[in-house]
């Protein structure tokens, strides 16, 4: 409570304040602008969208890839933690990891440089220092680490793991000491133990987390408090839900829900599940799925305490929305539609995580991937 005494506070003491709330999570600072890019397969570019407050979306640039000709089957974008780099997987040949230096200001793209890439990548993602490049190759079978250098570029592998059928994902840990590797072929979870300082990763103890036959496994996210993993299987539609040690990087099953929204019956229609992508909210509140055959988005709500889903419900979505991401705030998705050549974006209501739709705005060619970043 402030008393009437605390109106003589110093200018010096208010600014200190101001700087302080800044700093905490989910408090927004009112000079930081929020910047939206989609990866495009087909056009072989990202579209840059700077976001209003009221999650209005203007473009801003359509970033090409320097040094690329052929278009590639998806477009996977990672971020250095210091906001600094943006960095594209190009999974057509030569395979490259294309560098852009992020403007601070402005939010849009400048390159800097291209890398090489063990394989054509469907996923990569940075380590917690944004010193490595982790990647996954769904058709080569492997996982690869890749220094990311000073100015940027990514340089030339470091390690080339070979993996069960079709890796899909891999992310480090919350605290950096451990890399998971998605199999989807082959339904697993790699688990590598990784040295930040050398930069080697070697297999954990027990090497390999084990899921329903034909389940596939395929994108995975951590809850914000480090305590539980959500990961999507492509095949059945399944989100599962594990208890994660963060000592031993064990995972362990808790739940298991769907993606699939109510009425969904392949046998009848002859359709087939083909989930996609999974991401929860900056505050651990709401997760969300994507689900390519049905066109849909779904949501629940997650027990910070016990790690368990609740379900809210599904919504229609862009066609065959392979990527989608929420802001950081927290009070938006986008998603994207490689069908559909369009991202639209929903409200998150902060109370029941209802997804309500804003907007629809159009994209590149095959639109496959959001990052989200907020500056300065």
């Amino acid at each position: 409570m402030f008393r009437p005494a605390r109106r003589t506070a110093s200018r010096a003491a208010i600014v200190t304040a101001l700087a302080f709330l800044a700093l905490v999570p989910g408090v927004r600072a009112g000079m930081a602008d929020t910047f939206a890019y989609v990866g495009n397969a087909d056009s072989n570019d990202i579209s840059v969208f700077k976001m209003a407050e009221s999650g209005e979306m203007t473009p801003v640039q359509t970033a090409a890839f320097t040094g690329v000709e052929k278009p590639g089957s998806s477009t996977p974008l990672a971020i250095t933690p210091d906001r600094r780099v943006l960095v594209a997987g190009v999974r057509s040949q030569p395979f490259l990891a294309v560098s852009f230096a992020i403007d601070p200001r402005t939010g849009q793209l400048s390159h800097i440089g291209n890398g090489p890439l063990a394989d054509s990548m469907a996923n990569i993602a940075l380590d917690r220092g944004g010193k490595f490049l982790f990647s996954a190759s769904y058709g080569g079978n492997k996982v690869a680490l890749n220094p990311l250098q000073a100015n940027g570029v990514v340089g030339e592998p470091k390690q080339v793991i070979p993996t069960g059928l079709n890796a899909h994902a891999f992310l480090p840990s919350p605290d950096n000491r451990f890399v998971f590797a998605t199999n989807l072929g082959s339904d697993q979870v790699l688990a590598f133990a990784l040295d930040a300082t050398a930069g080697t990763l070697t297999p954990n103890d027990p090497p390999v987390i084990k899921l329903p036959e034909k389940s596939g496994p395929r994108h995975f996210v951590f809850h914000p408090n480090g305590k539980f993993v959500y990961l999507i299987h492509e095949l059945n539609g399944d989100v599962a839900a594990f208890a994660y040690d963060a000592k031993s990087g064990a995972w362990d099953e808790i739940q298991r829900s769907t993606a699939l929204p109510e009425g969904f019956n392949g046998k009848e229609s002859g359709k087939k599940p083909w989930a996609a992508d999974i991401h929860i909210t900056p505050d651990g509140h709401f997760l969300y799925a994507s689900e390519r055959t049905t066109n849909t988005l779904t949501g629940y709500k997650v027990d910070g305490t016990s790690g368990k889903l609740t379900l809210i419900g599904s919504v229609p979505t862009e066609k065959q929305p392979r990527g989608f991401h929420i802001d950081p705030s927290g009070r938006y998705l986008a998603a994207v539609g490689e069908m559909s050549d369009s991202m639209t974006v929903y409200a998150i209501d902060q109370s029941s995580g209802a997804l309500a739709r804003l907007k629809s705005y159009p994209t590149g060619k095959k639109p496959n991937w959001v990052e989200f970043l907020s500056l300065p």
